[in-house]
C-alpha cells in the first residue's frame, strides 16, 4: 500500500477498553437476562472458542470476542484464588 504524503499512519486498536472482569460480568448479565445458564455457556465458549455459545444480546458476543480467551481464564483463576485466600483467613 502506497503511503501518500510521507506521513506515518496511525493504527487504532479495536480491543475492548473494558477489563476482562468487566467483560465477563457484562456477558454473564446478558446471558442471565436472556434466560441462559451463563456459567455453562461461558465455559462452552472458553473450551471451544465457538462464539455462538454467547448471545449477541446487548453486544455480549462482540465484547467477549474483544478479549483473548486466555485473559478471561486468567481473570477467573485470579478471582478464585483471591476468594479461596479470603475464606482461609
Amino acid at each position: 500500500m502506497e503511503n501518500k504524503g510521507g506521513k506515518t499512519a496511525k493504527f487504532t486498536s479495536t480491543r475492548s477498553e473494558l477489563t476482562p472482569r468487566e467483560v465477563l460480568m457484562t456477558v454473564y448479565a446478558a446471558m442471565k437476562e436472556k434466560g441462559y445458564d451463563p456459567v455453562n455457556q461461558i465455559v462452552g465458549y472458553l473450551l471451544s472458542g465457538d462464539p455462538t455459545y454467547i448471545t449477541s444480546y446487548k453486544n455480549a458476543r462482540y465484547l467477549i470476542l474483544r478479549v483473548e480467551r486466555d485473559e478471561l481464564l486468567e481473570e477467573l483463576v485470579r478471582f478464585y484464588a483471591r476468594k479461596q485466600k479470603r475464606d482461609e483467613e
